[in-house]
Formats: C-alpha cells, structure tokens, sequence
C-alpha cells in the first residue's frame, strides 16, 4: 500500500507545502524515534480507529528531533530510528498519510491553541490520538487533555496510557539506556523487533580476511545510537538491487576499537563477518540487526588467540542465530 507524504512547516497554508486533499483523518501525533511497542499502541489506536469511521489513517512525525533543535538533554543528535525507515514502520502499521512537520524555532514557538487551531484543524484532523505524555506548543505547555479541550467542536482526543514493561515505562530513553548496556535483546523486545542500524561497507585494513575471517567494515548512513562496544550476533540483510526480499545471513559483529592491533584511540568501527558467505560486499548497502550480545572488546595477547576466540565466537553466533 502506498502512502501519502507530506513534508510541512509551519504556517502549513504556506506556498512551499505541496497541494493536499484536507480529507478527515484519525492522526496519531508524536516524534516517534524508535516507534517502539508504546508509539505502536498509539499508531495502532490511530488506525483501527480510522478503520471503524472510515476515514484516513495518519500519522503526524516531526523532524528534526525537537530535543535537537531545542538543545534539551544530551545525544537527541544520534536516532533509533531514522526518518525513511520511521516512514516504512508506518506503512506497515497501516497509515495511509503520514504528515513530516518541520521543526524549527518557528513551530517551536506556536502557542497550543495555535497547534490545535493553525496546524490541526486545517489537515482535516476529525480524531487525534497521542500518549499520555504527549506535550505541545511553546515550552511544552500543552497537554493531552488540554488538546482535548482545543479539540472541541473541531475533533475528539484519544489519550493512550503508557506501554508497560516489568513495571516500566516503554519509552525511547528506555531503549536507549538498553543499547548503552548492550542489552540488544531488551532493545528488541521494547521496539517489537531487533535493533537495525544500516550502511554501505567500505574498505577497512583487510585484517580479517589474512585471519581467516573476512569482515565487511559497514559505514553508518545515519547518526545510530549505537549498542556499547563488544561482540555481537547478528542478522545481515542484503538488499535485493532488483527490489526482491533481501538475502539474510548470520553473523559476528564487533563494534570495537580493535585493541589487540590499534595502540593509539580511533574511532569505533563496525564489522560484521558472515557465517557461510563468500562474495564481495564493497560498496553495498547492509542492515544489521542486533539479536544477541556475546561479550565485550578484548585485547588479547597474540593472533593465536584471537584467532581461538574468534572461533568461540562463530560457534556461539551461529548456536544463537538458529533458535
């Protein structure tokens, strides 16, 4: 199913907006980085409820984070989950329109009532579904249930309660925390899917393959937070260029320094070896998904050694990936 993009800024009447039909539509409203299992419940809610009134389904994503823009908290540069794949996410979920706000120190600044009245109401907004936690408008003075009132008239609210995981809150700061940890297998289980970081593979010091282990060296195509440094098994996907299914395969990946070779601090690198492959990676694009954590970065005493753990590592990976 295609769906239908709209890129905005505010004032959304503005002439650099493309023309759009302001047909009613059920809207989930929120920045959604990582559409974790809480932002689904949302997006979910969302789309039945467009189903049942036979309106549109659509979701309203704002871009870049408004935490980047407003200088609030620390790392809000680095995504879970960028734009484009935010898109797919999306579309799978069932959305039939999915509305980009730009956010800028202009949006920043509406007052609520200007949001409900100036950006809502003129999309063709007939039901709105946000979290519980939902704020809007300058200095996040709006809340879920003042929306409601704004609403009034133009459009009901639906406030959706927290996700809840072992008594915790399912939250983007949640999953993050869980990747800082390595704890890929909580990532997955807060997101309903692995964790993915994608990219194009690029020459590294072809190390590996003088050790018997071949490494693709991916280069991210996107600010990811990353996992913490240490040995991963992994699941590589190679898009089809044709625009099949892509080709899977198992593998070991380490997002390391590589202390066993460099002496000097560089910049982590990520390289996955996959089990049962044989071919020329360079300059295709991979996705990876995180499934479980192995161990940390070692530095071991000689390439007898490495070379052993290394083995470890490929056993215990493939042992793992096939559950």
């Amino acid at each position: 199913m295609e769906v239908e993009i709209y890129e905005l800024s505010y004032p959304i009447n503005g002439s650099n907006e493309p023309a759009f039909s302001p047909a009613p539509c059920c809207l989930a409203i929120g920045h959604f980085d990582g559409v974790h299992l809480g932002h689904r419940h949302v997006i979910d809610r969302a789309v039945e409820e467009a189903r049942r009134s036979g309106t549109r389904a659509a979701v309203m994503t704002f871009h870049p984070h408004p935490r980047e823009v407003l200088g609030i908290g620390s790392g809000f540069a680095e995504c879970l989950t960028p734009l484009d794949a935010k898109l797919e996410l999306f579309r799978e979920a069932g959305a039939d329109a999915v509305f980009i706000m730009q956010f800028d120190p202009a949006f920043a600044a509406i007052s609520p009532e200007m949001f409900a009245r100036e950006v809502l109401v003129p999309l063709g907004v007939s039901h709105a579904v946000v979290g519980f936690d939902f704020t809007f408008g300058s200095r996040g003075a709006g809340t879920p249930h003042m929306l409601a009132e704004l609403g009034s008239g133009s459009f009901t609210v639906d406030i959706v309660p927290a996700a809840q995981r072992d008594g915790l809150k399912v939250s983007s700061t949640y999953v993050r925390e869980a990747l800082e940890d390595g704890r890929v297998d909580l990532a997955a289980e807060l997101l309903g899917r692995p964790y993915r970081v994608s990219g194009i593979v690029v020459h590294g010091d072809a190390r590996g393959r003088l050790l018997g282990f071949p490494t693709a060296n991916l280069s991210p195509d996107q600010p990811y937070v990353l996992p913490r440094l240490g040995v991963y098994a992994v699941k590589v996907r190679i898009p089809s260029p044709l625009g099949g299914e892509p080709a899977v395969h198992d593998a070991v990946l380490n997002h390391g320094m590589k202390p066993t070779f460099n002496k000097d601090k560089i910049v982590p690198v990520l390289e996955a070896h996959l089990l049962d492959f044989e071919g020329d990676l360079y300059g295709n694009r991979l996705e990876i998904d995180f499934v479980h954590f192995l161990r940390t970065e070692q530095k071991f005493s000689g390439i007898d050694e490495l070379v052993s753990q290394l083995g470890r590592d490929k056993a215990r990976a493939r042992e793992l990936l096939e559950d």
